[in-house]
């Protein structure tokens, strides 16, 4: 790690105040996004595993109440996240902030705030840009690895798609039982995958996971600036990205994804929803490094999405005189990791730079059916 005062950036004293631009070495630990997506040998993509993954991504019908899919946490509208603190999955009704549960209901709200999947085919990816697509590091504790791992993990969790219509250990199962029984299903499978038997949890997988290396979003002003146009930023927006960096938020928010996507112990607040405190990673309260790419749409903000916008986060990270040690009292000061930075160089400047992680391009494409016949993205209008 190079030495603070090797990051700072030199302000040209010129008649107009020109800022001075960053350095490569500046930036060493930031960078554009590749603009394409390595998928592991195990799944090599396909237009018809692309296909069947959309049409899964959406389908209700992995539920076990059969009203909610992926998209109901993870939509377009709101940056494929979903603009909660905590998701509400099964008996959820209505789509962002207007979601909520029917009555009766005897279901939990989802123990953590839904991240976007924009993007999260480059989850994992190192500062060098290399990545490793079987391995990749998912959900906020880092229990699984791999997009085909994580996809299909949601259909057996009792809040956030499962309900109470089958136990646990056969929910996967029992959604491969409704699938064969799908007329339109079969065509979709035998052209994704040629095997005897195509309709299967590890297929069903595959399948989502290939859809959602399509979601990406690799042009955004700062993948601009970087790749050589230097009038894709604003003068302040160069600013905030020096700002950024010495303030020491580049530390666990490096590389192209803007995450390090290692465990650190922060003592974020918990959520008064959640029934207990959330632990986080084999109860330690360590919880992953989220990407930082199209940050400004995926609100409200941490583990337990009990920060509500980007102020709130900055704040956070530079807790005033006479504060308590830490936002969460299980976890003291001695707990948290020495790279939290305690002090933030300009929030507005800052603010701005991670504005310019949106991208403008993305798929925003919501299918006109699904091939269950069911209401497309389940329970959500």
């Amino acid at each position: 790690m190079m030495a603070a005062a090797a990051l700072l950036l030199v302000v040209a004293c010129q008649k107009d105040r020109e800022l001075s631009t960053p350095t490569t070495a500046d930036l060493a630990t930031i960078t554009a996004l590749p603009q394409v997506a390595t998928a592991p040998a195990s799944n090599p993509s396909s237009a018809a595993k692309i296909a069947l993954g959309r049409a899964l991504f959406w389908d209700p019908v992995l539920s076990g109440g059969k009203d909610v899919s992926c998209a109901s946490c993870h939509h377009p509208a709101s940056g494929y996240a979903d603009a909660l603190d905590l998701s509400i999955g099964s008996n959820g009704q209505g789509l962002g902030t207007a979601r909520h549960f029917r009555a009766p209901n005897d279901i939990a709200f989802n123990q953590r705030n839904s991240p976007t999947v924009l993007n999260a085919a480059f989850n994992g990816m190192a500062a060098d840009g290399s990545c490793q697509p079987a391995t990749a590091a998912m959900f906020w504790d880092l229990r699984a690895q791999s997009l085909e791992t994580q996809s299909v993990m949601p259909v057996a969790a009792l809040d956030e798609m499962r309900g109470h219509q089958y136990a646990e250990g056969v929910a996967l199962d029992s959604v491969v039982a409704r699938l064969r029984g799908i007329a339109a299903y079969g065509p979709l499978f035998g052209a994704a995958f040629a095997e005897a038997t195509p309709i299967s949890p590890a297929n069903i997988g595959k399948a989502i996971a290939c859809f959602e290396r399509t979601l990406l979003a690799t042009d955004a002003p700062f993948d601009q600036y970087m790749r050589g146009d230097k009038s894709a930023l604003t003068a302040q927006q160069v600013q905030g990205l020096n700002d950024f960096v010495t303030s020491g938020c580049a530390k666990c928010h490096s590389g192209p994804m803007l995450s390090d996507y290692q465990l650190h112990i922060l003592g974020v607040a918990d959520n008064g929803k959640n029934p207990t405190s959330d632990a986080g990673a084999n109860g330690s309260y360590a919880f992953r490094t989220p990407s930082l790419r199209n940050v400004a749409l995926t609100a409200p903000y941490m583990h337990s999405g009990t920060l509500p916008n980007l102020q709130a986060v900055l704040a956070f990270y530079a807790p005033p005189p006479g504060a308590p040690a830490t936002a969460n009292p299980h976890v003291s000061l001695s707990q948290r990791d020495p790279l939290f930075p305690g002090r933030v160089t300009n929030p507005q400047n800052i603010i701005a730079f991670l504005q310019s992680l949106t991208a403008a391009s993305y798929d925003r494409t919501v299918p006109a059916a699904v091939p269950s016949g069911l209401a497309v993205g389940g329970n959500i209008h």
